[in-house]
């Protein structure tokens, strides 16, 4: 189960995690490939047993071989982009360099043989991604008999399969592999230290709060259940009055939210709660309060073919040609062209409309049977657009 994408939309170019990209690989190809002794000097491992300061930094950018440096920057590349967005490229490195720090320093205390590699820095942002959007979905490439894709929520997946079953789980089954070369208490440091320093940074400000996050969840939760709001979390004291937007941790965040914010929530809300007919209704309120709002991708999907199979096909194309224009490389991307220019062409009767969805569906399916399907309706579009299809027969 390899993670290749997820949902959240960047509002701008994360540059600090590209140049940490950049710098590994570059690395990695001085060292491992044209064989950089200064390189390699300048770069030592981390020598558990008589670690220097210096090399809780060092350690980070050096990697054992190709699939080791892959598999690092794949997962950098999936997770870092977005936290890099939602910290900012400078405190997204500072935070990167001091999650590898912690990781090693966790290591050192349990091993004696030296450390390389970035994996400690990136388990790091990896829960802190956790934090900051764990209603996200997660596309997952599977290499199992056949090759497919499938989304799985950030939460189980990043929880369940990355730091249980890789980290704690698997290991324990396989005692092999507790004597092999992976730096198991490396990544469960570098995990440790982005959850927490995540949620102290929300907590105290660092970042700015939304109804996204994962103390948002927690104060929404604690309300369904009834239970006692939590203490507001602030540096000021106690006989200081507070402003609403700063006293929003606990059950009244929700005082600084825009009306469109606050609809997003309660339709997500009530998507979890599998009620999709109030969900829908919301979304129209929605779409009325904010014309070019967006929900994430499997809540815009799941409105979209709502509405279509309750026969609202205007609003269904309305919703499916938002996902696309916000998700268009998501992996159901094609099915969803397909789907919207069959209703295009037989329902709403918009040939021209449906042939630029069918074509784009034709040049994108994946599987033989769709794409037959698409193509035998595109021929019928182009033929409605010409004037020789069923319709204009009719007339």
């Amino acid at each position: 189960m390899i993670p290749i994408g997820t949902d959240v939309r960047l509002r701008r170019p994360p540059v600090g995690n590209w140049v940490l990209v950049g710098i590994n690989v570059a690395i990695f190809l001085l060292v491992n490939v044209l064989h950089s002794s200064f390189v390699e000097t300048m770069l030592p491992p981390l020598h558990a047993s008589v670690p220097t300061l210096y090399e809780y930094i060092s350690y980070q950018f050096r990697h054992g071989d190709f699939w080791h440096l892959a598999g690092n920057m794949l997962f950098l590349w999936v997770f870092g982009n977005a936290v890099c967005d939602r910290m900012g490229s400078f405190n997204y490195v500072v935070f990167y360099l001091a999650g590898g720090v912690f990781a090693g320093v966790v290591f050192t205390a349990t091993n004696s043989n030296p450390l390389v590699g970035a994996s400690g820095a990136i388990a790091a942002v990896t829960t802190a991604f956790l934090v900051l959007y764990p209603r996200v979905h997660v596309t997952i490439l599977i290499l199992f008999v056949i090759i497919t894709t499938i989304q799985l929520p950030a939460m189980f997946f990043i929880v369940f399969k990355i730091i249980l079953w890789d980290n704690m789980i698997a290991p324990s089954i396989d005692s092999q592999s507790m004597a092999s070369s992976v730096a198991f208490s490396a990544h469960l440091g570098g995990y440790a230290f982005g959850f927490f320093v995540a949620i102290a940074t929300l907590v105290f400000r660092g970042l700015p709060r939304n109804q996204f996050d994962l103390l948002a969840l927690w104060s929404r939760w604690q309300r369904r259940a009834g239970l006692p709001s939590p203490a507001t979390f602030s540096s000021a004291p106690e006989a200081r009055p507070l402003s609403a937007p700063a006293a929003d941790f606990g059950a009244d965040e929700n005082v600084s939210l825009s009306p469109a914010q606050r609809l997003q929530e309660d339709i997500l809300d009530r998507l979890s709660e599998h009620d999709v007919e109030e969900a829908a209704r919301l979304y129209g309120t929605l779409l009325q309060e904010s014309s070019d709002h967006i929900l994430p991708r499997s809540a815009q999907l799941e409105i979209g073919n709502y509405l279509a199979q309750s026969g609202q096909h205007g609003a269904a194309i309305d919703a499916y040609e938002r996902f696309l224009a916000a998700y268009p490389t998501a992996a159901d991307a094609p099915q969803v062209r397909l789907y919207a220019g069959l209703i295009c062409r037989r329902y709403l009767h918009d040939p021209v409309r449906a042939a630029g969805l069918l074509q784009a569906a034709c040049d994108t399916l994946a599987l033989q049977s769709q794409r037959d399907l698409a193509a035998q309706e595109l021929r019928a579009a182009e033929a409605d657009v010409s004037g020789h299809g069923p319709e204009a027969s009719e007339t």
